[in-house]
């Protein structure tokens, strides 16, 4: 079986090819898994513990802070499963069927039934998108339009615990998240 190398531009992200959920970041894990894809790739049991080894903390927090905000939402919105964000983390984040993406990148687009999350206030002033993006507060802006919201890069101090909840409420109070529950 071949490598796939994930800095390669052939790779938009990690996950469910047809997430509900799409969080767009500006980099990318410095990995390759060994398996044969394009697109975005699933990942299985074990696959981000070995990103975090190898890649350093960052990535951890990053897959650390996704897994507490998906555990954090609400129930009928359906993404968590398992008894804590740890388990969930370590059994269904990223995978296929887990409706939860990471993407590399500027999002190109989006669709009406996805939940869409850029994560850094400096990478969202640097899509094409900025311009349509209403800032709420100076780290959490949306563009209810395209189901759409910005919010601190996915690290514990950027976006702590309080600010998830801060996300979570902003999500439901402000987007159409009943397209997003099917």
């Amino acid at each position: 079986m071949s490598m796939i190398d994930l800095t390669s531009s052939k790779i938009k992200g990690l996950g469910d090819s047809n997430a509900r959920m799409r969080v767009f970041i500006a980099n990318r894990p410095a990995f390759s898994l060994q398996r044969l894809g394009n697109g975005i790739v699933p990942l299985t049991a074990g696959d981000i513990d070995a990103i975090g080894k190898a890649c350093g903390n960052g990535w951890r927090k990053v897959f650390n802070v996704y897994a507490k905000f998906l555990f954090a939402l609400p129930d009928n919105l359906q993404f968590k499963q398992g008894n804590c964000w740890q388990q969930f983390r370590d059994t269904h984040l990223l995978q296929g069927g887990s409706n939860t993406a990471l993407m590399f990148g500027e999002p190109n687009s989006f669709e009406a039934d996805t939940l869409n999350i850029i994560t850094g206030r400096t990478f969202a002033q640097s899509t094409n998108v900025a311009q349509s993006l209403y800032w709420v507060t100076p780290e959490f802006a949306i563009n209810t339009s395209l189901n759409l919201v910005v919010c601190p890069y996915f690290d514990y101090r950027q976006l702590s615990n309080s600010k998830i909840l801060y996300l979570v409420d902003l999500i439901h109070a402000e987007l159409n998240v009943h397209a997003i529950n099917k």
